[in-house]
């Protein structure tokens, strides 16, 4: 069966719950720190390019017989350029079930101005339409495609500030953002164990605890905290430097021994995951779908993590069926990440699905859909509402 057509556009995925919530989610008071914090005119993560207008890139891969793979990335206006004038027009005619060749010509194609970064939003975008599209034409669901089912059900934590309610969700483990960093100096890492402490405290011991400093420290501030905060014993340590800073990662791995360590969601393709396996950076890789070069280039990242011994964690992966479908077929998959606005207080899970289809965590676990590809149930109608 051949590729017939490509077609990007930008939609909108947010949530719409029906639940009024009980009380204001601690979201919207405790703010998480960015690198561009060092600067003043830069408060709350304003400039990061997260809050910028743009809605999500989505695309359509339409095979001869008509049938449709549905994909989805960020940063709408660049990422739907690359694909429809790009991308997408090199890919018409080729086989729909080719997706180790197809993710290989779209990587080759982005060698003038390299596969990472956008591009890599863009070829993530294309390789998880393209797999559903395959699960689809044989009738499978992903996860059986990528080998079966290797766990029951994936165990499950929530990230943000709301930490209570995730408990009464029935979550596990749960994951704080840092408001504070390098540049708010002692007062910052006072504040930080406050929180940190506070948490700990309503969660009680036997919850995991993370952290996440979202690449806004330096080496110094990175080994005060985790020295800070042994007493609350922090599962691991989270995206705490620049991500191409790989020496910076090699040297805060020698200072911090003792200290479970995870990055990756800013890294693009297969290369840093190779150099960091090499030398053991880390500890937990946490490469996302839809940027890191789709399903293809994730499950590569992950044979590759189970190669050199290292757990993989996808970000944001339980948020939308593509993570949660990999997760359930990768041995060095261990966990999944709860994170995008998990609920504000009361308001139940269901509610804050952004893609028909997805399958819901309960009590702190989630089993993908079956159903034939990703289990989208994505039609014409909920198409033209999103990109209205």
């Amino acid at each position: 069966m051949k590729i017939k057509e490509i077609r990007a556009f930008e939609i909108a995925t947010e949530p719409q719950p029906k639940t009024v919530p009980r009380e204001p989610s601690r979201a919207q008071t405790i703010h998480m720190n960015r690198p561009t914090a060092r600067y003043e005119r830069f408060p709350n993560g304003v400039g990061h390019v997260s809050f910028a207008p743009w809605k999500r890139p989505a695309v359509l891969v339409t095979a001869e017989d008509g049938t449709q793979g549905f994909g989805l990335s960020l940063y709408g206006p660049p990422v739907t350029r690359i694909i429809n004038e790009h991308l997408g027009p090199n890919l018409i005619g080729e086989s729909a079930m080719a997706t180790e060749k197809l993710w290989d010509m779209m990587v080759r194609l982005s060698t003038a101005f390299s596969p990472t970064g956008m591009t890599s939003y863009a070829i993530s975008a294309l390789d998880v339409a393209l797999w559903d599209l395959k699960g689809k034409l044989l009738g499978r669901p992903v996860y059986e495609l990528l080998g079966g089912p290797q766990k029951e059900k994936i165990f499950c934590y929530a990230s943000g500030f709301d930490q209570a309610w995730y408990m009464e969700l029935g979550f596990k483990a749960t994951k704080l953002f840092s408001p504070w960093g390098p540049e708010d100096g002692l007062e910052g890492l006072n504040k930080l164990e406050e929180l940190v402490a506070g948490t700990r405290e309503t969660i009680g011991d036997n919850v995991e605890l993370m952290l996440d400093a979202w690449t806004g420290y330096d080496s110094e501030f990175t080994v005060r905290v985790a020295e800070r905060m042994r007493p609350y014993n922090l599962k691991w340590l989270e995206d705490y430097i620049q991500p191409e800073d790989l020496l910076g990662y090699e040297s805060i791995r020698q200072r911090l021994p003792w200290q479970t360590l995870a990055t990756g969601e800013h890294w693009y393709n297969l290369a840093p995951f190779a150099a960091a396996a090499g030398k053991r950076l880390v500890d937990i890789f946490q490469p996302d779908v839809l940027w890191c070069g789709g399903i293809t280039a994730a499950a590569k990242i992950c044979h590759l993590a189970q190669a050199n011994h290292i757990s993989v964690i996808f970000h944001g992966g339980m948020n939308y069926p593509f993570g949660q479908h990999l997760s359930m077929a990768m041995p060095a998959v261990t966990w999944g990440e709860r994170s995008e606005d998990v609920s504000a207080p009361g308001v139940p899970l269901a509610e804050m699905v952004k893609l028909p289809g997805t399958a819901v965590i309960e009590d702190g676990y989630v089993r993908p859909s079956d159903a034939p590809g990703f289990g989208l149930e994505i039609d014409e109608a909920w198409l033209e509402r999103a990109a209205a």
